[in-house]
């Protein structure tokens, strides 16, 4: 069986690296492996499997998140969130850095997604930020680094995909990233201050209460859409899935009736764009699927864990072998993709080491926040250079005392879950949830 796993492994980088698109390279590995070890009459159930892994329920809050987010780039909700944010940290050196870290994590807990984060906020700070002084490669490193905060903060794409496959909670998921996505905007926010020191960053402007109630009038209705997202997740009103549909339509209504800023042009896009990206995801989705069937039907994730289980049954081991794992992964792989591929092979270790399912999705979820920052692949990064025009190279250097920011955070999530964990265990009331055996 390890033979099946790294022959597979073989193919599907080498055909990566022919620039063969990864929902499809994994599509033909499973094949390849599914024939040529049990033979070609099971070919017949592919599309089936593929069919079934591709239309579980809660992945519909995908591209349902994903449109909400394409509505709000399409009207002024990022603008207004910037107005807000500005008025609430512009009077602090190097305020403007600050404002793209806040402004981050206001509109992650609207979009779910880092990428959308960047395109919308980006576009509007990067150039603000080099006009008043900053350079392009500290500009695009900041705005990276702090929209990479979506994929913890709720509601987070990638802990959606993560809950399906390891069949726990989204809810829960949810609510394990928001004290480590809290933690690291503000770890952010005091790395971007020091640099401000350094370089002697300008201050936007004074603060006055009547600047901020302003901007808080502007900005009233964009602050309803994570209240009633994450309101009614949360309160138990609706599920994750039922609570991006709300997100589409509260989205539509304030675009359209309230700002009335979204005409029919802007939403053809929005619903393009939207199809598109969701494509993408469901197709690894499905070919994810097909993959996962063959292991498990294989047995290949159990004999994995027991060969690891055999060398070191030490949780805390476990979790730095896989901290090693990941950090490598995301800079090779997506998110999705990484999350598809590494999930159901090392559940069974998981599961065999007594490592709360909620606790590890959190780790890995944060290292690939962290793998969307480090070359070669460094999706978020890329897109922000591209709106910067700045060298990946140069911003990755730039980007260096941020990535500290969130090892540091990945550490404290990794070996003091209690603390992370905090608002999971309360809100369920369940201690165990996060523990560590035997810490």
């Amino acid at each position: 069986m390890s033979g099946i796993m790294l022959y597979m492994l073989v193919g599907l980088f080498a055909l990566v690296l022919l620039n063969v698109p990864i929902a499809i390279a994994l599509g033909v590995v499973a094949v390849v492996a599914i024939w040529a070890s049990q033979g070609s009459d099971m070919l017949v159930n592919t599309a089936l499997v593929m069919y079934d892994g591709a239309t579980n329920f809660p992945l519909l809050a995908i591209p349902l998140f994903i449109l909400a987010g394409g509505v709000m780039n399409s009207s002024s909700i990022s603008r207004r969130l910037i107005g807000l944010a500005t008025a609430l940290l512009g009077f602090i050196r190097g305020g403007l850095a600050m404002v793209t870290v806040g402004a981050s994590m206001f509109f992650a807990e609207i979009s779910g997604s880092a990428v959308a984060g960047v395109a919308a906020l980006g576009s509007l700070l990067i150039p603000a930020m080099k006009s008043r002084g900053y350079s392009k490669e500290f500009a695009a490193a900041v705005t990276s680094s702090a929209s990479s905060l979506a994929i913890i903060l709720p509601p987070s794409i990638p802990m959606i995909l993560y809950a399906v496959m390891a069949q726990v909670s989204v809810v829960k998921m949810f609510i394990s990233g928001l004290l480590p996505g809290l933690l690291g905007g503000f770890g952010l926010a005091v790395a971007s201050y020091i640099y401000a020191l350094k370089y002697k960053f300008p201050v936007e402007q004074k603060f006055h209460w009547s600047n901020l109630v302003q901007a808080t009038k502007e900005a009233a209705w964009a602050l309803m859409l994570p209240v009633i997202i994450l309101g009614g997740i949360f309160g138990g009103f609706v599920t994750a899935t039922e609570g991006a549909a709300l997100a589409v339509v509260a989205a539509l209504f304030i675009s359209i009736v309230i700002y009335r800023e979204l005409d029919l042009k802007a939403l053809y896009k929005a619903l393009v764009d939207g199809a598109m990206q969701t494509a993408v995801v469901m197709l690894l989705v499905a070919a994810s699927a097909l993959v996962g069937t063959f292991l498990t039907e294989s047995q290949v994730p159990q004999a994995l864990a027991h060969s690891i289980s055999s060398f070191t049954t030490n949780p805390y081991l476990v979790l730095l072998l896989l901290n090693i794992l990941f950090l490598i992964l995301g800079m090779f792989l997506h998110s999705a993709a990484a999350i598809i591929l590494t999930v159901p092979v090392v559940l069974p270790l998981i599961q065999e080491v007594g490592i709360d399912p909620v606790h590890f999705g959190l780790v890995l979820t944060l290292n690939l926040a962290i793998g969307q920052q480090t070359p070669p692949v460094a999706s978020v990064l890329i897109a922000s250079c591209s709106i910067a025009k700045s060298d990946i190279w140069e911003t990755t250097k730039a980007n260096v005392g941020f990535l500290v920011v969130l090892l540091t955070v990945l550490m404290i999530c990794t070996y003091v879950p209690w603390l992370a964990l905090a608002p999971t265990q309360w809100f369920y009331g369940d201690p165990s949830i996060g523990s560590i055996p035997g810490g």
